[in-house]
């Protein structure tokens, strides 16, 4: 009766979630369980959704703070940067865009920003 009231998008979401939940664990038999608390799905299931489909809508882009490898000067840099992105010091290349996410030049340590 659940699925009956879910769009199909979510209905087919929901049978995804109860077949990761449904894994046998190391030598135990498969039990599905009764139910799956939808207001509260897993983090992980959540993450690999879509943005817009997800129970609260957030990005995945953010804001990272990129070391240089030689001067050792910290830039801050979108993820998704759609230019070449260089160091104010040295003029080294910190990270190169791609299609989606960009991609950090070898030896750059970067950590993300907070809120």
């Amino acid at each position: 009766r659940l699925f009956g009231l879910l769009r199909p998008p979510a209905a087919v979401t929901a049978l995804r979630v109860l077949a990761l939940l449904a894994r046998p664990r190391s030598g135990s038999k498969m039990v599905l369980p009764n139910d799956i608390d939808l207001l509260n799905p897993p983090p992980e299931l959540e993450k690999r959704r879509h943005k817009f489909k997800r129970l609260v809508q957030s990005p995945n882009s953010y804001f990272m703070d990129v070391k240089c490898q030689g001067c050792f000067n910290i830039t801050t840099v979108f993820s998704h940067s759609q230019t070449v992105v260089v160091c104010g010091n040295c003029q080294t290349i910190l990270c190169q865009p791609t299609g989606g996410k960009a991609r950090l030049t070898e030896g750059c340590s970067f950590r993300k920003k907070g809120d």
